[in-house]
């Protein structure tokens, strides 16, 4: 169809969700309809590999940002806590969804006998903590939990000192199913991800922020389209959410001006407090968990940008620049020696 839109997409369960969401607004919007076109990304093709050793999450949109840049796509669809926070020429994002919960998520595995009846399964999943000491209660002392997400395991070191913490990557099912036959004692994930895959009540516990800062554009899914093309970046405007827009633009003025990138412990979180006024908390983490750095500021909603920067700049005073030059040398010594 000459007026259908090509939508470049992961092909992982969450991926296509965001992608056929984005396809449906777009239609209920006027807009034309899209036809999705799955590209398999380094990420997805390095699935044995710590992302933190391979070149981060920016491995789950590269090729996709590269093909439209080639015009081979019209627009792409991520999860923009992936994305680099500066763009490649030529590229923007012309909207957003609204966003999902944007805390770190606990996942407890579920014990199931064989004779376990459908009650029982529901009783399991909602094996739920209240607070960080239940969940330190819970879990031990040394706890295996999966995730691979640097910034994840810097603020959870210092939660659990003894915990041994591995990679996990694949579909959100592969990972549960692994969880429950044994594979770790609890899985961190984000909650977003689980809210829209429908496994929302496998959360034991939402982290707190105040606990775990989350991921910039965490739970905020984005639409990258080329600048210089008008009719898509219009289109993808009639979806854009003013709220979650202004999250990301804070959140990732805040990468920027730290020099950070997607595999880096830098936690961001913008929240609104009335109709005018927003609050940033951010906190730049050693990968060890031996030093934590926080700063927070409010400002009006059309200041985020600045607020992002000035935020930052906070941080670099208290030394976060250090701490982030320590975890791109220990990250550049690692990824230098893959094979």
């Amino acid at each position: 169809m000459a007026d259908e839109l090509r939508l470049g997409t992961r092909g992982s369960q969450l991926a296509l969700w965001q992608a056929n969401t984005v396809a449906a607004r777009i239609e209920a919007a006027g807009g034309p309809p899209c036809r999705l076109v799955v590209i398999k990304t380094s990420g997805d093709r390095l699935q044995d590999a710590p992302l933190s050793e391979v070149g981060g999450k920016r491995l789950f949109v590269k090729e996709i940002e590269d093909a439209l840049t080639r015009g081979e796509i019209d627009l792409a669809v991520h999860s923009s806590k992936d994305m680099p926070a500066v763009l490649p020429d030529g590229l923007v994002v012309a909207g957003v969804l609204p966003r999902e919960d944007p805390r770190d998520a606990v996942v407890l595995p579920v014990r199931l006998k064989p004779d376990t009846t459908e009650g029982d399964v529901a009783s399991a999943f909602s094996r739920n903590v209240e607070t960080i000491d239940e969940l330190v209660a819970a879990l031990g002392q040394s706890p295996s939990i999966g995730t691979g997400s640097v910034r994840r395991i810097a603020q959870l070191t210092r939660l659990f000192p003894g915990a041994r913490f591995t990679p996990i990557r694949g579909n959100l099912d592969t990972r549960l199913r692994k969880l429950d036959e044994g594979g770790h004692d609890a899985l961190v994930l984000a909650a977003a991800g689980l809210h829209r895959l429908g496994f929302a009540n496998r959360i034991s516990f939402a982290v707190p922020p105040a606990a775990c800062v989350p991921a910039p554009g965490q739970g905020i899914v984005a639409v990258e389209c080329r600048a210089d093309d008008e009719r898509v970046r219009e289109i993808a405007s009639r979806i854009d959410d003013p709220a979650a827009g202004v999250a990301l633009e804070g959140e990732r003025a805040l990468v920027e001006a730290l020099g950070g990138g997607c595999q880096t412990p830098v936690g961001a979180l913008i929240t609104a407090l009335d109709d005018d006024t927003i609050e940033l908390v951010a906190a730049v983490i050693a990968l060890d968990g031996s030093k934590a750095i926080r700063a927070q500021g409010t400002a009006p909603r059309h200041e985020a940008t600045l607020l992002g920067r000035t935020v930052a700049q906070d941080l670099l005073s208290q030394g976060a620049d250090e701490i982030l030059a320590d975890a791109r040398r220990v990250q550049g010594a690692v990824e230098g020696i893959q094979p």
